[in-house]
């Protein structure tokens, strides 16, 4: 039995918890010296460590993580950071010609296999006092694709292109207009072709500080692809777009394939990275503590095993329950509750911009999800029932009291994230009922004795999305709350928000581009349309079935369903199901019949009835 024991050095307080990992070791009441303090850190020797998990319990800060692993995984390791700290098992196996994309959550070691891969880090093996040399490691990963790699590197004969995860971080290490950046890096002499895919010509002469980030995020793909490179690296290439800069991003990526490049996505969109990759490494294991790379599979194939939580080929089942998806939309008409809020036809004039409104009602207990492109008019909307905004006949929407969760989140609060949410909540935050139905599903235990300043972008979403469902309230609005989000935590959420809003009767607003966790959460749709920078149009709710036909169609995007987990799958352009559907009129929900053959399923509109 291989033992992993991981502490997190930011969280562990020796000075304020009084030693008690220490205290109540029973190996340490044995004079067996397991656990020991130097400076203000534990440190604990997982050779002694009996596993017993009761340093786990008793440490106050949740600071400590003890896991037993099957001694066969101990000779795959690739990677560990230090002592008490992240272990990496096994390494994905790219091909050249051919996208891999990279699943699993948050803190589970794809950035870091991103970074073995761009040559950052040198895997270690494990042996992170005794680092070994890349001779060795060529030597360790010999019969392989990676020995050639590796060599490679070693060699400095590849040359890596990679786009960074956090894209907003850009304007602190490079400055100056986006045109400029990228005529220095447009070596494969491309740009051109670029700016006209991506969307770039409005932003050439802008400097990169004032770029919001769906723009931030096309110039760094641009820049990436840009670069003549035998190997090109995508970490969460889709963050702030929306569902047509997606498809238009991901097409550009696999443009590669064409030259034979070596090309590895982590992606979070379920649709995105189906609709990108050609093959999928699930990642498994405990985010912070230890990651696995699963085999190399099929794309439909390894969603489907994330999914359902069971690698077959491994005998390994890492997800207690399976996530699937409704195979139908939920039927019109179903919600009995009074309308909560009516509004009449409105508008809201910016300079260079307009917003128009038509009518419509929400009633109680429905969430209705907000779709359309970015800059048209969707976040205004949500704020002008705020209350931010104000609309040009400053329309009043009655007494109602609303819970408002923004799009951009600023730390602005200088406490932990226990008093945020005490503080919000008040007496509901001692219940029972928060604690299963908001603190577990969301994960907060491990953040609450963190101070709100210091957390990342992911774990600040969550803490964001806790505050707005805590607060009594007549209404939700939440815009994008599945920003930084894996897959596991943005159905979390998903599955939170309705359960709250069943509960209580409290109607909600989700502005959302994942149009698989849009699947997920809506009752209704309320779809914007219009010129995105010009003019917004945001149409009546209207049922699920016909928002996605209207929006999809406005984007002449066509979805199907996986016949095993019924979670939607993007078409590719032009294909068969593609022009099926698109003459059918049914540009999502079709039924499907279940067959073994992936090809057939992709392609064979006969095997597939309305």
């Amino acid at each position: 039995m291989t033992r992993i024991a991981v502490l997190d050095q930011d969280r562990c307080k020796v000075k304020k918890c009084n030693q008690l990992c220490v205290n109540f070791c029973p190996m340490v009441r044995s004079r067996v010296e397991a656990i020991r303090v130097e400076g203000t850190k534990a440190i604990i020797s997982e050779m002694l460590c009996s596993g017993c998990g009761i340093c786990v319990k008793k440490c106050p800060f949740h600071a400590i993580s003890i896991v037993n692993l099957p001694d066969e995984l101990d000779d795959d390791c690739s990677h560990r950071f230090g002592e008490n700290s992240f272990k990496l098992f096994r390494l994905p196996m790219p091909s050249a010609g051919t996208v891999l994309g990279l699943l699993g959550q948050n803190g589970i070691g794809k950035s870091t296999t991103l970074k073995v891969f761009s040559g950052e880090i040198r895997p270690n093996l494990g042996r992170y006092d005794n680092p070994p040399m890349w001779s060795e490691i060529v030597q360790y990963y010999r019969g392989s694709n990676l020995q050639d790699y590796f060599q490679k590197i070693s060699e400095k004969k590849i040359k890596v292109s990679s786009k960074p995860q956090y894209v907003d971080k850009i304007p602190k290490a490079v400055t100056g207009k986006a045109g400029d950046l990228l005529e220095k890096v447009d070596e494969r002499k491309i740009l051109d072709q670029l700016a006209d895919v991506l969307e770039l010509r409005k932003i050439w002469e802008r400097p990169l500080e004032v770029l919001s980030g769906g723009e931030l995020q096309r110039v760094a793909v641009a820049a990436a692809l840009s670069r003549e490179a035998d190997v090109y690296l995508f970490d969460e290439p889709s963050s702030y777009l929306d569902v047509k800069q997606r498809l238009t991003v991901a097409q550009a990526i696999r443009s590669l394939k064409e030259q034979q490049k070596t090309i590895i996505v982590a992606e979070h969109d379920l649709a995105i990275i189906d609709y990108l990759s050609d093959q999928i490494c699930v990642f498994y294991g405990e985010p912070g503590v230890y990651g696995v790379v699963s085999h190399v599979h099929g794309v439909r194939t390894g969603i489907n095993i994330y999914l359902q939580g069971y690698i077959p080929d491994e005998n390994i089942k890492f997800r207690k329950e399976s996530i699937v998806f409704q195979e139908r939309p939920p039927t019109a008409g179903t919600n009995v509750n009074e309308p909560l809020l009516k509004w009449d036809a409105f508008e809201k004039t910016f300079q260079g911009f307009t917003l128009k409104a038509e009518p419509g009602e929400i009633r109680g207990g429905e969430i209705i999800g907000i779709l359309g492109p970015n800059g048209i008019g969707k976040t205004t909307f949500v704020k002008i029932l705020a209350g931010l905004e104000t609309s040009d006949d400053t329309q009043k929407f009655g007494e109602l009291t609303v819970s408002y969760k923004p799009q951009y989140i600023a730390p602005d609060y200088s406490g932990t994230v226990q008093e945020l949410l005490m503080s919000v909540a008040k007496e509901n935050f001692a219940s029972s009922w928060y604690k299963t139905e908001i603190a577990q599903p969301l994960r907060l235990h491990a953040l609450m004795d963190r101070n709100v300043m210091e957390l990342s972008g992911g774990e600040l979403q969550k803490v964001a999305i806790a505050a707005c469902l805590s607060r009594k309230t007549d209404l939700y609005l939440l815009d994008e709350p599945s920003a930084y989000l894996d897959v596991d935590e943005r159905l979390n959420i998903a599955k939170t928000l309705r359960r709250v809003v069943e509960a209580h009767g409290i109607p909600a607003f989700v502005v959302e581009h994942d149009v698989v966790t849009q699947d997920f959460i809506a009752d209704r749709l309320m779809v914007f349309n219009g010129e995105p920078g010009v003019l917004g149009t945001a149409n009546t709710p209207t049922s699920l079935r016909q928002g996605m036909n209207m929006f999809l169609k406005d984007m002449n995007i066509t979805f199907r369903r996986d016949p095993t987990t019924l979670r939607p799958r993007v078409n590719k352009e032009g294909s068969q199901m593609d022009e099926f559907q698109k003459d059918l009129g049914e540009y999502y929900y079709t039924k499907i019949i279940k067959t073994t053959d992936d090809k057939k399923d992709d392609t064979d509109p006969k095997k597939k009835q309305k």
